[in-house]
């Protein structure tokens, strides 16, 4: 049994051949009644069927009219960035631009179209005038087939609740298929929401940029917007990725974070031990860990952070007269002469000694488990040390080079230095907007970096959040996510609903993220994580593969047409037979094949936990002289 009507629209519309035909019928009805040859009972019956007939004809003549005039699809749309205000007048409400939801009878347009050139069914534009259609076909020369977006007559604008969101929001599409129009338009709306946004863009997109500036000077206050660009870094703000902490281990997490992907077992856990007793060690002196002290004591060696630890720990336990002990005047000279065991050139004289009494002259019970750690990074064999922290100096000498150090690494007390400060706690009460350029391009292994470590930062201040409440919402925009994508922001799409985060995250291909987490299960393990899926016009077929897989499938019928005939040898013998069969079965709901033909700026979506609507992107553009008197209600 079919679960709805077959119909078949891309044909030419023969109602209304029939209606004129009962119009003409009406008007000799009513010739005949004006000369009084038949009853006026009669022809009046007559003319009012035939005139019924003419108008269901022309009805369903209309209906087949108005599906074909669609099929010239809509251009690209400009419209003023103030323009976003009025189609968005409820905060808790997401525009996700202009189209319709996508129905069972949308999919089976689509597939008849596959067999027939959609040119030949197309209106033409008086014609569409007279229907009421606002004449704005897709142009020959855009990219894309236009009927995509025609399989449905009428279109208006689309809205989703905005709690629909907290589960993260994957966009896909390829090369200029329209992701930067599509993050503009909903960057834009978290700025006008009050959200705090953080935007990552890898490449530097000058649109996107102009963007998010023309709505922080709409929505917001003038110093809002804040910019990070490590080629540029006098123009932007210093950024402190260490400041936010509840206890110093993250730290060492948030490092180890930013590590090669590839990086796993003993050397990695090397690298977070290496990065943690350099912190543990800071912390207990009172002294604020950063990136570039850590370079500093990893590569150059932990003695000065040791002997000022050993120094602090003899004044407290012995007093200040611990110097002149009998012990550690012995050990004194003793490393004066050379008899103590030097494990590096760095280590001073006074620190054999003191390592030495630590040691030798402490009682066990009274060790402090933060010096144990240094000690024991102290008396390690220097080159096996190199060697086991291969992974992590190459990684935090990219962060603390030249200007860049100086960006990640803020000294408060640089009175020559006026760029502002910033951390993520103070970009959230703040209320802030942050645009990071990462400038991937000309060097993508320190934007690599520098994206990994603000996840890391972005994920620890997500668990504050989770674990104290009461913060306001977070929006975080991930552009080409494949350069940045580590374990800090799966962790953000897990688990960042809880803490306010809502992510949207941009990518062209699975083959991408595949790389860089080093497989395709654990690319689609990271992506299962983000419950929306807006995908553009794709070109890679695995990536294809998982978008149709996410849409579903849907029943399509198909209409078979036998027609025989035979004639026999005698003069006049002729036989025919004509049948029909109309079968039903479940296809993809969007063939896999059409996701590499959409125009720029349209997409297929599934939101709101399952419901699939085909839309397209407005640009915003502060200039555009545009009117919307012809956009849709």
């Amino acid at each position: 049994m079919l679960t709805r009507p077959f119909e078949m629209p891309w044909r030419p519309a023969y109602e209304a051949y029939a209606s004129l035909a009962w119009l003409a019928a009406l008007v000799v009805s009513i010739a005949v009644a004006t000369q009084e040859q038949l009853p006026w009972q009669m022809t009046g019956f007559l003319a009012a069927s035939c005139f019924m007939m003419a108008v269901l004809r022309l009805r369903q003549a209309l209906r087949i009219l108005v599906v074909r005039a669609s099929l010239s699809g809509r251009a690209m749309q400009v419209v003023p960035t103030k323009t976003l205000e009025k189609l968005c007048r409820q905060p808790d409400q997401v525009f996700l631009g202009f189209g319709f939801e996508w129905q069972p009878v949308h999919s089976q347009r689509l597939y008849e179209l596959a067999k027939v050139d959609f040119r030949d069914y197309a209106v033409s534009p008086v014609l569409l005038r007279w229907l009421g259609y606002a004449v704005d076909p897709q142009p020959d020369s855009e990219i894309g087939l236009p009927y995509i977006h025609g399989v449905a007559p009428r279109e208006q604008a689309l809205y989703r609740p905005l709690q629909n969101f907290e589960g993260g929001t994957l966009l896909v599409g390829t090369t200029q298929s329209g992701k930067g129009v599509a993050l503009a338009n909903l960057v834009t709306q978290a700025v006008r929401r009050g959200d705090v946004v953080v935007v990552i863009d890898p490449k530097n997109s000058r649109r996107l940029k102009r963007a998010v500036m023309r709505a922080c000077a709409d929505y917001r206050e003038a110093d809002t917007f804040l910019e990070f660009h490590p080629a540029f870094p006098e123009a932007g703000v210093r950024l402190d990725f260490t400041f936010n902490w509840q206890k110093p281990t993250e730290i060492a997490s948030r490092i180890q974070a930013i590590m090669p992907p590839d990086t796993a077992g003993a050397f990695s856990a090397f690298g977070w031990d290496a990065v943690n007793v350099v912190v543990q060690g800071l912390v207990d002196l009172e002294e604020r860990p950063n990136l570039m002290k850590l370079t500093k004591y990893i590569e150059g060696g932990i003695e000065p952070v040791l002997e000022a630890s050993l120094r602090r720990f003899f004044d407290g336990s012995f007093g200040p007269g611990w110097r002149e002990q009998a012990d550690m005047r012995k050990l004194l000279a003793d490393a004066q002469r050379g008899n103590l065991k030097r494990p590096s050139e760095a280590a001073s004289n006074d620190l054999l000694a003191f390592v030495a009494f630590y040691e030798h002259h402490v009682p066990q019970h009274q060790h402090n488990k933060v010096i144990d750690a240094q000690v024991r990074t102290f008396r390690h064999n220097r080159e096996h040390y190199q060697k086991i922290t291969a992974n992590l100096l190459p990684v935090l000498s990219m962060l603390t080079s030249g200007d860049l150090g100086l960006s990640l690494s803020p000294d408060p007390f640089d009175a020559d230095d006026r760029r502002a400060i910033m951390n993520f706690e103070k970009i959230e009460r703040g209320g802030y907007v942050l645009y990071m350029c990462l400038d991937a391009l000309p060097d993508p292994s320190v934007a690599s970096a520098i994206g990994a470590l603000l996840l890391a930062d972005l994920a620890a201040r997500a668990g504050m959040r989770y674990n104290l409440g009461g913060f306001r919402r977070i929006s975080l925009f991930v552009d080409e996510v494949s350069n940045v994508i580590n374990q800090p922001l799966i962790e953000i799409l897990n688990k960042g609903a809880e803490g306010g985060i809502f992510t949207t995250c941009a990518m062209q291909t699975l083959a991408d993220l595949a790389r860089r987490l080093g497989s395709e299960a654990a690319a689609r393990m990271a992506l299962g994580n983000l419950n929306n899926l807006i995908a553009l016009r794709s070109k890679d077929r695995p990536t294809q593969d998982f978008i149709v897989e996410t849409f579903g499938k849907t029943a399509i019928h198909t209409l078979r047409v036998g027609l025989n005939t035979a004639s026999d040898a005698h003069l006049g013998d002729f036989t025919s037979s004509y049948s029909s069969q109309l079968t039903e079965t479940l296809e993809e709901r969007i063939p896999a094949d059409i996701l590499g033909k959409l125009p720029n700026l349209q997409y297929f979506a599934s939101v709101s936990g399952g419901r699939i609507i085909k839309g397209r992107f407005p640009i915003l553009d502060p200039d555009a002289g545009k009117s919307m008197a012809g956009a849709p209600a």
